[in-house]
């Protein structure tokens, strides 16, 4: 008889840290592409640029590892419209963790812009087209502003579930202590 783990893999911490710090770094160095006119902001773009066919490529490989894996289960304790917001939550991350880099890419494909990774440019995935540029623009930068907004949740209800109900769901990605296989 298998026991229910109540923690996370460590790959799955791992990943979830180090595309926290990404997302993060990510959305910041998109603010300040957006907020400057200097020189810096080719340096920004540079790296942002890269940076998203990272997460693009965590994700997908972060999705893999969930589908192997699975979760360890929510508390019993914790009522339904939570644990229906936890997993809409998390529907929302892995949706804007992948649509964000591809709308990226297909955004600069549409204005001919090149996609470059490790000295590599990557193919368009759209035709050139200012219209179609313009909408992706504009879908990239709202739904920006909702990973942000999405992640202020999530640490709201991380801190949450840390210090109010001290439930364990916090510790399930914090720590391996207590962890059971």
């Amino acid at each position: 008889m298998s026991q229910v783990r109540s923690h996370f893999t460590p790959w799955q911490r791992a990943l979830h840290w180090i595309m926290a710090l990404c997302i993060l770094a990510m959305l910041f160095i998109g603010v300040g592409m957006v907020s400057t006119v200097t020189p810096k902001y080719l340096t920004l773009v540079d790296i942002h640029k890269p940076l998203g066919i990272a997460i693009l490529l965590l994700a997908l490989i972060r999705l893999y590892v969930r589908w192997h894996s699975g979760t360890p289960p929510l508390p019993a304790s914790m009522p339904a419209p939570m644990k229906l917001a936890a997993r809409l939550s998390h529907y929302a991350f892995y949706a804007l963790m992948i649509a964000m880099p591809l709308l990226g890419w297909s955004m600069l494909s549409a204005a001919d812009y090149p996609v470059m990774v490790a000295g590599m440019r990557l193919p368009p995935i759209v035709a050139p087209d200012a219209t179609l540029h313009s909408v992706l623009w504009n879908a990239h930068r709202t739904l920006a502003f909702c990973f942000f907004a999405l992640i202020l949740v999530h640490l709201a209800a991380a801190l949450f579930h840390a210090w109010i109900r001290r439930d364990g769901v916090f510790e399930a990605m914090t720590s391996a202590r207590g962890e059971r296989s």
